[in-house]
Parts: structure tokens; C-alpha cells; sequence
């Protein structure tokens, strides 16, 4: 049986990372190889933010007596201390619960990868290689690695199986090396429709742009390895599942769609919700299945609303540029689905928050799920 080798980010704290992953690998499966993702260890550092503190904050500081400062500090060491300890130890019992998801769902590889240290015997042990989905592009989470390129592997081997930039657009200083790895690329597809545009600015190629792996796969599939979470209420709920900040003005609204509709709330991703903060990837499943109503800013939250037929609403992602906005795979999602009455922006009463078309959504998927095995065919030599 012939071999693929994913490369994706291997991130055991990030339900969209888990869930596109194993999507992934069942699609790629349904067409007859065998498919391992192979361990990723290349370095990669988020943007820090310590320095971004407004004018206005520097202007308030400067106004605050030494005395007060002094004892602000030792206040937020203190408190920091504590919440800090407990976070540390919650964040290694959830990437547990991860692991023990990758473990029971994904094949990972015995050896690992990195751009100091290519195992020799790698580029023979697979027919293919595919990079992707999840934002492997992204230049402020990856740094232009060029792993996530596959530029390790001969060009006939290099598939990009709907990767995201998860920006609009690239920094010039990554321009060199995006054109030339995209370009010797074999199959180039792409998650949405800024990323075609920045591959056709950047090499002329028209890039295909496909659905996101998890939407490959059927409602019932997604159920069948969903779990019931710990202290799941026994009544009616409102789920939110944010990644960026919630602003005061978010929450109370939340609150009000709670109250208004007797709903309780349940916080994935706040810690001091623990059990709610431990579920799992395949409790997620479970949590957005039987919710009233989710409300998120995340591209996975709206994707498996829209898979379960659970009423949602998406949210602007908090605290970031338009540069490095990430609002671009939501649009092309939403887009897809004519479902952009589900932004928050266009919600205008209560009733509208609960009442969702989904008949036309299934038309849809069947289309984009044909497209998508096309594409895998083609580029498969299937």
C-alpha cells in the first residue's frame, strides 16, 4: 500500500489543530494509502506583544506615585504567582487529555522532523508528502519554515491539501522564499480566498481553493468518536468558544442572549471553568452537538456549527491588525455556505440569533466534497 506523510502543526492544545489533523488523515485514507503525520518539532514563536502597550496606558503609569506602583506590583507578582501555577498545571492536564486523543485517533511517526535535523530515511519512507490544512503559512506563527513547504521532499512529492495563510497578506521580507517554495509545490491548494490571491501576486499560479478537511467528513462520522463531557449541564446552554479577547461589551451581550432565553453559559478555553477547560477534541464535538447557541471567533467553532446544524454566531477576533487579521477564513467559509447572516454584525433581534437555514448547506458540501476529492485524485495520479 502506498504511503503519504502529513506535516501540520502539531499542536496538542488547539482543538481546530487536532480535529483538522485527523480529518486530514481520514480523507486521505478513504482513497486507499496509508497515512502518518509525521512529527514537526521545527521552532516557531508567536509575535510578543509585551512591548504594544498603548500611549494611553504609558500616560496613566506616569501619573501613579512610586508608593503605588510599588505596591500595584507586588500585588500582580503575587496574584500572577498563583494564577500562573494553576494555569500550568490545568494547560499540562488538558494537553494531556490531547494526547490521549492523538493517541486514540491520529498515527504519528516514531521519528520527528526539524530544518536542523532531516532524517535520512524520510523522504523514501512516503509516496507523497501534504502539507496542511490548519495555517502552516501563517508567517507570524510558523517563520517562513521551509518544512512546512516540503522543500525536503523531490517536487513530485509536495501536496498542499487546503493550507491557510491566516493573513491577507505576507511581509515582504518572506516575498523570496514564499515564491520560490510555492512554485515548485506539485499540488497547490489553499484554505481561502486571500490565499489564492497571494499565490497568484506572488507566483501567477491559481491555487484551488478547497474546504477545510474537516468539513470532509459527515455529521454522523464526527459523532461516532464524540465523547459526553464531564459536568456537561443537564439543561439548555449557551457555548462560547473564544480564541482572541472578550471585551466587557461581548460579554454582557452573551449574557443577556443567556438570560433572555433561560440558558446557561459554559466557557470553553476560561480556566476557571475547569472541567469545561479539560474537554477534549472529541468533547468539543459533544459540546457544539447539543448546544442552544455558540458564540465564537474561532474558524473550527463556525465550521462544526455549520457540520451539527447548531445556531451560531461569529465574532470579529479581539486585539488584532488588519495586516495580521485572520477574519479572511471565515469570510471564504461563510461565503461558501451563504451563511454570512451569522456574523454578529447582521444579527439585529433575538429571534434571528436562534433561527438558521441549513437546507441548502448539505447541496453545498456534497459539491465542495467532489471538488475536493478531485483535486486529491489529480494530484495523487489516482
Amino acid at each position: 500500500m502506498k504511503k503519504i506523510g502529513i506535516l501540520t502543526i502539531n499542536d496538542y492544545n488547539n482543538y481546530g489543530n487536532r480535529l483538522q489533523n485527523y480529518a486530514a488523515q481520514e480523507v486521505l485514507k478513504s482513497l486507499g494509502y496509508h497515512v502518518e503525520t509525521v512529527i514537526n518539532n521545527t521552532d516557531f514563536n508567536k509575535k510578543n506583544n509585551k512591548s504594544n502597550i498603548s500611549n494611553n496606558k504609558i500616560q496613566k503609569i506616569k501619573k501613579i506615585t512610586p508608593q503605588k506602583i510599588l505596591k500595584k506590583v507586588a500585588l500582580l507578582l503575587r496574584n500572577n504567582y498563583f494564577y500562573n501555577k494553576r494555569l500550568e498545571t490545568f494547560r499540562n492536564q488538558r494537553i494531556k487529555v490531547f494526547k490521549e486523543f492523538t493517541s486514540s485517533y491520529i498515527i504519528e511517526t516514531d521519528i520527528s522532523i526539524t530544518e536542523s535535523n532531516i532524517p535520512n530515511e524520510i523522504v523514501d519512507r512516503y509516496d507523497y508528502f501534504v502539507t496542511g490544512s490548519d495555517q502552516v503559512w501563517n508567517p507570524n506563527y510558523r517563520k517562513g519554515s521551509p518544512i512546512d513547504f516540503l522543500t525536503f521532499a523531490p517536487k513530485n512529492k509536495r501536496i498542499a491539501f487546503a493550507p491557510s495563510f491566516g493573513v491577507s497578506e505576507i511581509p515582504k521580507e518572506y516575498h523570496q522564499n514564499y515564491k520560490k517554495w510555492l512554485t515548485e509545490m506539485h499540488g497547490l491548494s489553499v484554505r481561502e480566498e486571500a490565499g489564492a490571491k497571494i499565490i497568484k501576486n506572488l507566483t501567477g499560479r491559481n491555487a484551488t481553493v478547497l474546504i477545510d478537511p474537516t468539513l470532509m467528513l459527515t455529521k454522523e462520522k464526527w459523532l461516532s468518536i464524540s465523547k459526553l463531557p464531564l459536568n456537561k449541564p443537564k439543561g439548555k446552554y449557551l457555548l462560547t468558544y473564544f480564541l482572541g479577547d472578550i471585551s466587557r461589551e461581548r460579554k454582557k451581550y452573551i449574557k443577556e442572549i443567556a438570560e433572555n432565553n433561560d440558558l446557561q453559559i459554559v466557557n470553553l478555553l476560561q480556566i476557571k471553568e475547569k472541567f469545561a477547560y479539560m474537554a477534549g477534541p472529541d468533547e468539543l464535538i459533544d459540546y457544539i452537538s447539543t448546544a442552544s447557541i455558540l458564540c465564537t471567533d474561532s474558524f473550527h467553532g463556525a465550521v462544526f456549527s455549520i457540520l451539527l446544524e447548531t445556531p451560531f454566531i461569529i465574532y470579529d477576533r479581539e486585539n488584532q491588525s488588519s495586516t495580521h487579521s485572520m477574519n479572511s477564513r471565515i469570510d471564504t467559509l461563510l461565503s461558501t455556505f451563504r451563511l454570512e447572516s451569522r456574523l454578529a454584525k447582521n444579527i439585529k433581534n433575538n429571534k434571528e440569533i436562534f433561527e438558521v437555514d441549513f437546507s441548502h448547506v448539505q447541496a453545498i458540501l456534497d459539491e465542495e466534497r467532489r471538488k475536493t476529492y478531485g483535486y486529491l485524485k489529480a494530484v495523487l495520479n489516482i
